[in-house]
Formats: structure tokens, C-alpha cells, sequence
């Protein structure tokens, strides 16, 4: 009798008794887009690994990522909407980049078993938006919301050559403490405000949720742009968000959400020990 079983789909990573676990959390977690790419990523480098999406409600997320990092074979995690700024509290050592944005969107499981934060965000939106023929370099910029992605995306356009960054945010205390470190390494290049300023500016950013659901509401109104204005949006899918169909429709150039995670995953890589001769324990 046969008990072999079907044979494997080449196309799906093998799952065995030793594979290393990586988790991306979010809340919600079914628009995320790191699994698909990340794990034919890792099949392709020839590693026991696999990526699973973690829906981990706000009310439960200490107790979820607490969990998680008791996991003997769980070396990493991803993390994206709502969590990139409270992930920090679970990181032993940060790098650079999460001490000036002040949330994190990677951590890693170092070999002394603790845990090293990092994000990615940023360097991935402004390599996204370059490869794409779009220059931050002397750029002026409006940045729409400043929670996780949008307090990464802030200091890499500056990083990058940006003249200008207008932190827009509803809440006027949480771009507080986002400016104040920018204006610490970037004096006279970063204002505030809690609408988004569409007078000569060259890109205006939507760093917000808003857009996952196709009944939000837009964060900003494209008839107030002036023409050539760039309209870039970091939600991933859809990919074509009620926001850029907006921008377009109005001939405006639009930027997707999608290479800013794309781009990533050349850090991921090295961030992760994903080329070496084993993923960091």
C-alpha cells in the first residue's frame, strides 16, 4: 500500500521538524504583503524557513509578541499598522533609525537571545520611490500621518536630501516628539501642521491607514495639488487605493505602495543573516 502521500508542490515552502519561524504582526493582518515575497525569497536561498502572518489584536499584542519570543525556533519578526511604535518596548538594543523614529518594524533574535530592533521603512520608501525615477533629493515634501511608517519615512527623506518635510497629523502630540528629533539633526528643514499643506510641494505622502478599506475617507484631497505633484501612498493593497485613483484621474503622477516593501528585502537579507550559512538564532 502506498502511504507516501502526494508529491510536494514545488511552488510551497517544505515545512519540517527544524524550521526556523519568522511572524509578521499586524491588526489587521490579512492586506499584508511580506509572505509573498518573502518566502520565495527563502525558498530561493535554500532556507528552512517560512514567514506566517500574526493577527495580533491591540488589547492582546503584549501577551502575543511576549509569546512569541519564548518560541525556541523563532527568529524574527516583522511587524506593520498599529504596532511599529509599541514593538519598541520589546527590543533590548535599537538600531539608529528607531531611536530617531521612535518605532521599529523588524526584530531579530540575537545570538546571546536577545532581541534587536530595527526599521526598514524608511530606507525601503525612499529606494521605492528612486527606482521609480521620483528624486527626494531637494525635494519638498508633505508627509501625511506620523505614526510607524511615517516617523521611518521622515528622517530617511531628510537622510536622502529632501529640502523640506511637513509632518501632518491630526494629533499635534504625536508629530511632537518626531519633530523635536528631526529638528535636533535637521534644524530649519521640517515643519508641523494638522492639515496637510499642498502649496508648493513637489510629493505629498500618505503614511496613514487610510485606504485599506475602500470606504475611507481620503487623508487628503488631490484637487488641492498643483499639477505634477507626486501623490505616493504606502498602503499595499489594494494597490490601487481610493486615493491614487483619485490622484490619476486627475493627471497627477502616483507612486504605489508596494516597492516600498519590495525594496526591503535586500535588508531583510542581510538583517536577518539570510545569506550566511544560517539564519541568526
Amino acid at each position: 500500500m502506498d502511504i507516501a502521500g502526494p508529491s510536494p508542490d514545488p511552488r510551497q515552502p517544505l515545512i519540517t521538524g527544524v524550521t526556523r519561524l519568522y511572524a509578521v504582526l499586524g491588526d489587521p493582518v490579512a492586506q499584508v504583503q511580506a509572505p509573498t515575497l518573502l518566502n520565495p525569497l527563502l525558498a530561493a536561498l535554500g532556507r528552512d524557513a517560512v514567514l506566517v502572518p500574526v493577527h495580533a489584536p491591540v488589547d492582546r499584542f503584549d501577551d502575543v509578541v511576549r509569546g512569541l519570543q519564548a518560541v525556541a525556533n523563532l527568529d524574527g519578526l516583522l511587524v506593520t499598522v498599529p504596532h511599529k511604535a509599541a514593538v519598541r518596548r520589546f527590543a533590548d538594543r535599537i538600531a539608529p533609525a528607531v531611536e530617531l523614529s521612535g518605532s521599529a518594524n523588524a526584530l531579530r533574535r540575537e545570538a546571546d537571545g536577545r532581541w534587536h530592533a530595527d526599521n526598514f521603512d524608511g530606507a525601503g520608501f525612499v529606494a521605492g520611490l528612486e527606482a521609480a525615477g521620483h528624486r527626494a533629493a531637494g525635494a519638498r515634501v508633505t508627509l501625511v500621518g506620523t505614526g510607524g511608517a511615517g516617523c521611518a519615512i521622515a528622517p530617511a527623506l531628510l537622510m536622502a536630501g529632501a529640502e523640506r518635510v511637513e509632518l501632518c497629523d491630526l494629533d499635534p502630540a504625536r508629530t511632537a516628539g518626531l519633530a523635536a528629533r528631526l529638528e535636533a539633526r535637521w534644524p530649519g528643514r521640517t515643519g508641523r501642521s494638522t492639515r496637510p499643506v499642498t502649496d508648493g510641494v513637489d510629493i505629498v505622502v500618505n503614511a496613514t491607514p487610510l485606504g485599506l478599506r475602500q470606504d475611507d475617507p481620503l487623508p487628503f484631497d488631490p484637487a488641492a495639488l498643483d499639477p505634477g505633484t507626486l501623490v505616493a501612498d504606502i498602503i499595499m493593497k489594494p494597490r490601487v487605493t481610493p486615493l491614487l485613483r483619485a490622484a490619476a484621474g486627475r493627471g497627477l503622477p502616483v507612486h504605489y505602495g508596494a516597492p516600498m516593501l519590495e525594496r526591503q528585502l535586500d535588508f531583510y537579507r542581510a538583517y536577518f543573516g539570510l545569506d550566511g550559512e544560517g539564519a541568526r538564532r
